[in-house]
């Protein structure tokens, strides 16, 4: 399978098509959970380490926080609304220098966790397409 990452200009906000529901239907909560743990685990040892807290708990907690919002993206609980309020994903990473290579390398390392998964392609690659425009959104730093 090949997840091609999209190219984009600086400042470019283009529509965010969400994921096919099916994908947590398939992993339920726990492989949700799985795959965003999964993912930060390989950033926790990317060029990007550094705009992670060294720190387990504040750690485990942020993943928490992304499981949370991609199981509500997917269509499941609303547990990041419940316990984070709406999402404002862009103002609360706007603390952090998100390059346009830490992007690359976001996206490098759940490409990594998503062909870990033994769900159907079409699954994966409508998670991936969500995950590849939205992450054109964070990028905030030259």
């Amino acid at each position: 399978m090949d997840l091609i990452i999209n190219t984009y200009k600086v400042g470019e906000r283009p529509e965010v098509k969400m994921p096919n529901p099916e994908i947590l239907n398939l992993l339920k909560e726990e492989g949700m959970r799985k795959l965003v743990s999964d993912h930060y685990d390989l950033m926790r040892e990317s060029s990007i380490r550094n705009l992670f807290p060294a720190n387990n708990e504040a750690f485990e907690a942020i993943k928490q926080h992304s499981a949370d919002f991609f199981i509500q993206i997917c269509g499941g609980p609303t547990y990041f609304n419940q316990n984070r309020g709406k999402p404002m994903l862009i103002n609360r990473h706007a603390p952090f220098k998100i390059t346009y290579e830490a992007r690359l390398t976001w996206l490098d390392c759940y490409r990594t966790a998503l062909l870990r998964l033994k769900i159907p392609e079409e699954y994966v690659l409508s998670f991936w397409n969500y995950i590849n425009v939205f992450s054109i959104w964070m990028v905030n730093t030259d």
